[in-house]
């Protein structure tokens, strides 16, 4: 593929993340419930506000994979990951808006995760308060990336199935968790939906990793 035609679709699909970011945060003011909104410390709180960072790293990957590979399997999943991601980035935004809750929180990152279950059990294992975004689950560190935008074709896709098949089992823990701490329904419908799509695009991932291992 010319590299200007690369470089046009890759500028399509930053538009439309952005567009669907956009249109998201008016999804997420009319679904975010008025009434007992989460407080700063909250879990559901917490969780808009990481999963967001663990989301948006998602679509950074996806779009850089669009542009170093031509196949169209990859290009369609990456674009797949992409657009869902920033909508629901954007819905989480538009959550902690509607709460009149600050976008960054006075806690550090993860320290939700920690918090003990519904059922009075104890916080997530191996996750402890103080947190940084390198340790959420799954999450890509600056070397990984580095690694995948330093590669090209089958072997950035092999990176890039590796990394998104972590990164999705991260984002289903993260989900998970929340699952066991919130009663929020707005939260909860979306955890789930979380859960059920990212468990279908693990399986899909590690199908196609298997296809192109040498």
């Amino acid at each position: 593929m010319e590299p200007g035609r690369r470089a046009r679709l890759a500028v399509a699909a930053v538009i439309t993340a952005l567009l669907l970011v956009a249109a998201s945060l008016v999804i997420g003011r009319l679904s975010a419930p008025g009434d007992d909104s989460p407080i700063d410390s909250s879990v559901e709180a917490g969780f808009a506000r990481d999963m967001q960072v663990h989301h948006l790293q998602a679509v950074e990957m996806a779009l850089i994979v669009r542009d170093l590979t031509d196949d169209p399997d990859v290009r369609l999943l990456a674009y797949d990951i992409a657009t869902s991601q920033a909508q629901q980035s954007g819905q989480m935004f538009g959550w902690l808006n509607e709460w009149g809750l600050s976008q960054a929180s006075s806690e550090p990152q993860m320290t939700w995760m920690s918090r003990p279950t519904l059922d009075g059990g104890a916080g997530h294992e191996g996750m402890t308060a103080g947190s940084v975004p390198a340790t959420m689950p799954g999450y890509a560190t600056a070397d990984q990336i580095a690694a995948l935008k330093a590669a090209t074709g089958v072997e950035a896709e092999r990176i890039f199935l590796t990394l998104m098949i972590a990164h999705h089992q991260g984002g289903v823990e993260m989900a998970e968790a929340v699952l066991e701490r919130s009663t929020n329904r707005v939260v909860d419908d979306l955890a789930s939906s979380i859960v059920q799509a990212q468990t279908s695009e693990i399986g899909l991932m590690q199908d196609m990793l298997a296809e192109r291992q040498p």
